[in-house]
Parts: C-alpha cells; sequence; structure tokens
C-alpha cells in the first residue's frame, strides 16, 4: 500500500496499549499526525517539504504503462523473460497464464515493486525511477495478492490509506467522498468501523479494492482479485473494473479464470514460463491450440448459443 495519511477531522486515539501500538505504526506512517510538535514524522516531514504535480488524465488509447524487454531472474533463473507489453487507457488487459508463468511477477514489474535485471518500465512517459513514490502513487494504484495490516485498524481506516497521495493537493477535499463511494461500490459500508484484521478473506479482499477504489488514479492494477470471493462479488468486481476503463483508467488484472477473460477483458495477455506467447483481444488470443499447448490440458473455446458470449472450458472424460 502506499504511505497513508490522516482522514479529515481524524480523532486522537485512545490510549489502551492495542491503541497505543496502533498510534505508534499510523505515527510511523503518517497516519493522524499533522505538521508540527514533536510527532512529526521524517515521512510527512518529506511530504511537506516537496510538491507533486497532480496528473491529467491520460487520453483514451494512450500507453499509461510500458515494458520493453523486461527480464527478472531469481535464484539464477529467469521468471520473466524480455517481455514486451503496453497497458492502455480505457482498457482492461488480463494476464492470463499457469500457476509459475510470471503474472504476477510482471504486474509487480509495471508497478516498480521488482527491479528487472534488464529491460525498461515507463509510467506516463518515463522510466519508474524519474518518479517519486508519491508521484508514483497518484498515478497507479496496486492491489496486492494477499491483503494484511500490522496493527488493527478499522476497515474505514484502511481505505482511508488509499487517499494519501493526495494530501496537502486540492483533490484532499474529495476525501470523504472517494472513501464513502469506495465502500459502497464493493459492499463494505457495513464493515467501516470492524477491525481488519477480524475479516473473512472476503471481506478483506473487497476492503482492500476499496482503498484502491479511493486512492482513484488513472491506471489500476489488479493481482487476482476475484481469488477469495463467491460468485456475486467476483462479478461484481470485474464490473467495477469495467467502469473505471470506460471511464478512461487503464486496468490491468491477473486472472486464473479464462472465462472471466474472455467476458471481461479488451485485451489478453497470455504468458507461460516467463515469456510472452500471445497478447489481443480475446477471440484472437484465446484459442483452442495455444490454450491447449499453455495449460498442457484439452481445452475448448466456443460460443455460448444464446449470449453468444465466448466461453473457455476444459475438456473433461
Amino acid at each position: 500500500m502506499t504511505d497513508p495519511t490522516p482522514p479529515p477531522g481524524a480523532a486522537a486515539a485512545p490510549t489502551t496499549p492495542a491503541a497505543s501500538g496502533r498510534q505508534q505504526h499510523m505515527s510511523r506512517h503518517g497516519i493522524g499526525t499533522r505538521p508540527g510538535g514533536g510527532r512529526v514524522t521524517r515521512v510527512w516531514q518529506r511530504l511537506v517539504r516537496r510538491t507533486h504535480d497532480i496528473p491529467p488524465a491520460p487520453a483514451p488509447g494512450a500507453v499509461t504503462l510500458r515494458a520493453r524487454g523486461v527480464t527478472i531472474s531469481r535464484g539464477g533463473r529467469p521468471v520473466l523473460d524480455g517481455v514486451d507489453l503496453d497497458v492502455v487507457a480505457g482498457q482492461i488487459l488480463a494476464l492470463v497464464g499457469p500457476n509459475g508463468a510470471g503474472k504476477s511477477t510482471l504486474l509487480a514489474a509495471l508497478a516498480g515493486e521488482l527491479h528487472p535485471a534488464s529491460g525498461t518500465v515507463e509510467l506516463d512517459g518515463h522510466r519508474l525511477t524519474h518518479w517519486t513514490h508519491t508521484d508514483m502513487a497518484r498515478r497507479r494504484a496496486v492491489l496486492p495478492q494477499s491483503h494484511s495490516v500490522g496493527f488493527p485498524f478499522t476497515a474505514r481506516e484502511v481505505v482511508t490509506m488509499g487517499r494519501a497521495p493526495w494530501a496537502r493537493t486540492p483533490r484532499q477535499d474529495a476525501d470523504d467522498t472517494a472513501i464513502t463511494a469506495a465502500m459502497a461500490a464493493t459492499d463494505v459500508t457495513h464493515l467501516a468501523d470492524r477491525p481488519f484484521p477480524a475479516l473473512s478473506g472476503g471481506e478483506r479482499a473487497r476492503v482492500a479494492l476499496a482503498r484502491v477504489l479511493a486512492q482513484d488514479t488513472a491506471t489500476m492494477m489488479l493481482d487476482e482479485p476475484t481469488a477469495a470471493l463467491d460468485l456475486g462479488h467476483q462479478e461484481q468486481v470485474l464490473h467495477l473494473a469495467r467502469r473505471r476503463a470506460h471511464a478512461g483508467a487503464a486496468v490491468v488484472v491477473v486472472l486464473h479464470d479464462l472465462g472471466v477473460a474472455a467476458a471481461y477483458a479488451d485485451r489478453v495477455a497470455v504468458l507461460a514460463e516467463g515469456r510472452l506467447l500471445a497478447a489481443g483481444p480475446p477471440r484472437a488470443v484465446l484459442t483452442t491450440g495455444l490454450l491447449t499447448d499453455v495449460y498442457r490440458h484439452p481445452v475448448e473455446v466456443l460460443d455460448h448459443p444464446v449470449t453468444g458470449t465466448q466461453l473457455v472450458l476444459p475438456v473433461r472424460h
């Protein structure tokens, strides 16, 4: 998550031992502190001293993230091998492939969380090293696979962290509206005062997604956002992603369900053993031959007899 900032009008935390630990954690990350006094953290001081531009919205079809020749190795073995890929405003790009294909590694490289051994990643036309953490957090929001926090923040406090990049800018005036809207969109409003660690896996996933929505960036990066969700909430998440793309955002999402990728993605990138095998519209990329080879299991691709929707199914005997 990005370095969080205080929600407007945040009250002082109670002085119980648990609250004291939480207050120390919040202070360390700049939450619930204001300039002045002995509690001003180094993070907050850096934020105060710097000024950061508010990025303009990208034009439809503009490339917000560009990977060229990206190679990442672990233990001397390449887990990504020379990947070229564009993430485009107004589109959903789905990253698919079998376990160990390099999908999450590629997403982490695009997010700037992993540094390529070779190749480059550009965000809004500049290499990632050009941007500060705050600049990057104003341009892309990242939903990781795992959702955990070190102290018992409430669900609303976790969502509030998504507004941190907009501190001391005119956009902070929209904090309450953005937080409330994001929680409503992900069906977690009723969880607002619940401690985040006490939530179920699916509830934590939806609160974490609300944080990403509240961050309100032009590029949204989601790593298996439907993994812990029931069927209804899976569809809800993909509808949210589609609405963001239709509103002009670039969305890149790691998915295991090929049928979901076919239904919601504008473009699909198929990875296997760290290499990008194909990228393009679902009907051009999700073919019987390619998927059977990639997954090493017979796959059938057909159209739904009523809706015409592309279906991707394993062949079962």
